[in-house]
């Protein structure tokens, strides 16, 4: 038995380890908090300039061939560099070990996609994206590479150098190539050369900052470790492609690379702010998860933190966003991209679904359960599929109808596994869901209120859409300030960790109306509540 100084100095050992994950869990989220506002803004730039350049023509050709670029990416990553996060302890030979793999599966992926071209365009009855996907398959080595490096920042927690990685690569890829070569006439070649400028800008800044050995190693004693879990991520990886992508490949097949240009806007628009939070934020929690693997309280409730900031925080803003989505199309895009705005109503209210799903993952794989997010998954593939081929060739309008309902679903099986292995229940869950809807009802109707008033002052789709989004977070801003346990104490103490922007005095009003902890850093389980 241990004696009491050894017990002592065993908890302040803990103590100390704790607070040290605390502060990098909190320093990551806010990098990756900043990160994310910052792409969000370049990357909506970017793509309204370029597809009003293009047009949808180019945008349909690109996303057909982005398709199968993406699925010959997880088979060119096969998952060997999350074993960098997902391992407690690291060797050399873990890197070496991942590096040549990554190499390997990356340039057997190329090939394939290379030789395959032909016969995808056949499929999708365009001959033009032939060539293109030829030369798109160079990415499969690229990020191939770049995951091993990126692996080891998020082990890390590095989402600093993480984030810095990612807006330099895209400025370089679509900001430098990509406008010039618009501007130019190039058509769908310039976001082929952008999407190329990008991925390896990306993989030279990530090995410059992780330096990475590059010598190979086919095998090793801890090698099995590596494998096992690459598998996972690689089976998982393949069924979450086909539940992301199933929309666009029968949209692609039944009807013409305009249609898929038209949807693929919407769904861009809809996914880009969700699809930045959760390449910032998923990785951080799934390495933070990683360290507490043994401590299923504050799994629990960092869990319960991230939900109630998704479900209470993020849900009514995509609300306003779905409710404002044919004005902003107008004022974005202009008339030839009308059809986008009831893609994108429709993608936007699915969005909370899609970060819900993303932030369970992670509570499989550190509990455990890393195996069930693809065996959850299949009987969704089917089916979606089935009901994609059956009413795909209706309009871009019912495919995102589906896709909308694939994510919900997603949501429920994922979010429901994570809950029960947390031994989470309606008791803990039913009170943020109710302010999420309440919040959620309060935008919507500023929303639509604004956006008759905004359209009854002038005919112009901005004054529809400045009606709308004013008075929908005007709505909003009214209700937290009026009456701020709307909020709920969890969503309090994540603003009040993890917004800086926000002035000190409201986050003391906040807390002071909430019964919030003014200093909850200082708790000794803190690592994981993040409140």
């Amino acid at each position: 038995m241990q004696d009491p100084e050894a017990r002592r100095a065993s908890g302040q050992i803990v103590r100390i380890m704790g607070s040290d994950i605390n502060q990098k869990s909190v320093s990551a989220v806010k990098w990756a908090a900043m990160g994310t506002v910052a792409m969000f803004g370049l990357q909506l730039v970017t793509q309204v300039l370029l597809a009003r350049l293009l047009g949808p023509e180019s945008y349909g050709l690109f996303a057909m061939g982005l398709l199968v670029m993406t699925f010959s990416n997880f088979l060119a990553d096969f998952g060997f560099s999350w074993g960098l996060v997902q391992n407690q302890t690291l060797s050399e030979e873990d890197v070496r070990f991942t590096v040549t793999w990554q190499a390997i599966t990356g340039l057997a992926a190329m090939a394939l996609l290379f030789f395959i071209a032909p016969w995808v365009a056949v499929y999708f009855k365009e001959p033009r994206i032939a060539p293109v996907i030829a030369w798109m398959s160079l990415t499969c080595v690229l990020n191939a590479l770049t995951a091993t490096g990126s692996g080891l920042l998020r082990r890390q927690l590095d989402f600093r150098a993480l984030n810095i990685i990612q807006l330099s690569s895209y400025i370089v890829g679509y900001l430098l190539i990509g406008l010039s070569m618009a501007y130019a006439g190039a058509g769908v070649w310039t976001l082929v050369a952008a999407w190329l400028g990008q991925a390896a800008t990306a993989l030279l800044l990530t090995y410059a900052r992780t330096r990475f050995s590059l010598r190979p190693l086919l095998w090793y004693e801890g090698a099995r470790r590596s494998t096992h879990v690459g598998l996972t991520v690689f089976v998982t990886n393949l069924c979450n492609w086909f539940l992301n992508n199933l929309d666009r490949v029968f949209l692609g097949r039944f009807l013409s690379a305009h249609a898929v240009g038209v949807y693929a806007v919407g769904y861009n628009l809809a996914n880009t702010p969700n699809g930045l939070f959760l390449n910032a934020l998923q990785p951080a929690f799934l390495a933070t998860g990683a360290k507490l693997q043994d401590d299923l309280p504050r799994l629990r409730d960092m869990y319960l933190s991230v939900l109630a900031t998704i479900w209470i925080v993020i849900l009514p803003l995509f609300v306003l966003l779905a409710v404002t989505a044919p004005a902003l199309i107008g004022v974005l895009y202009g008339k030839v991209w009308q059809e986008s705005g009831i893609v994108l109503a429709i993608l936007a209210l699915a969005m909370p679904a899609y970060i819900t799903w993303g932030m369970s993952t992670p509570i499989l794989w550190n509990t455990g359960g890393k195996h069930l997010e693809s065996l959850l998954q299949l009987p969704l593939i089917a089916a979606a599929g089935a009901a994609l081929f059956l009413l795909a060739g209706q309009g871009a309008a019912v495919v995102a109808v589906i896709a909308a309902a694939t994510l919900l679903a997603r949501a429920l099986v994922i979010g429901t596994a994570a809950c029960r292995r947390l031994q989470l229940g309606l008791r803990q869950l039913a009170p943020l869901a109710a302010r999420a809807v309440a919040m959620a009802l309060l935008a919507g109707a500023g929303s639509w209120g604004g956006i008759l008033l905004g359209a009854m002052a002038a005919s112009h789709p901005l004054a529809a859409f400045l009606g709308g989004a004013v008075a929908g977070g005007a709505v909003l801003l009214v209700a937290v300030l009026a009456w701020p346990p709307l909020l709920g104490e969890r969503v309090v103490g994540m603003l009040g960790r993890f917004s800086p922007p926000l002035p000190a005095s409201a986050i003391r009003y906040l807390r002071a109306r909430c019964g919030v902890d003014e200093h909850p850093i200082k708790r000794d389980n803190d690592v994981g509540e993040m409140t």
